[in-house]
């Protein structure tokens, strides 16, 4: 990526990104983000992430997104991943296991209906 030199090219950048989102959102695109810090990746999070890839393959490209994310901050959830299917609200799971990870890719992306007991809250808290 080329080094943003100035405040314009940053608002260009902004502007490509903001609308690259808007784009895929109404594409319906769906967004998967699994936290892969150190607590993450501990508690399982690399297994969860092969095993989301694994299962979205009967998708086309294109119609999905898979991102890396480091700490979310929700230590005792770990592995988290963050599921947003076209213009629904992110929703965030927590204890994510491969099974769990199937049923998410099952039920909720595929099924559209979210997997209740694995929801967590996932507001942060306020920093200073």
């Amino acid at each position: 990526m080329k080094k943003i030199g100035s405040l314009e090219e940053l608002k260009k950048y902004q502007h490509t990104v903001i609308k690259e989102k808007k784009r895929q959102t109404n594409l319906g695109v769906i967004k998967i983000s699994v936290g892969l810090g150190s607590c993450g990746i501990a508690s399982g999070a690399l297994e969860t992430l092969k095993t989301i890839r694994q299962q979205l393959e009967v998708l086309e490209p294109g119609k999905f997104s898979i991102n890396k994310t480091g700490c979310i901050g929700l230590c005792k959830h770990e592995p988290i991943v963050n599921v947003t299917v076209g213009r629904s609200p992110m929703v965030t799971y927590g204890q994510v296991n491969p099974e769990v990870a199937r049923r998410i890719v099952q039920e909720h992306i595929l099924g559209g209906k979210v997997v209740e007991e694995h929801v967590i809250e996932s507001i942060p808290l306020p920093t200073i």
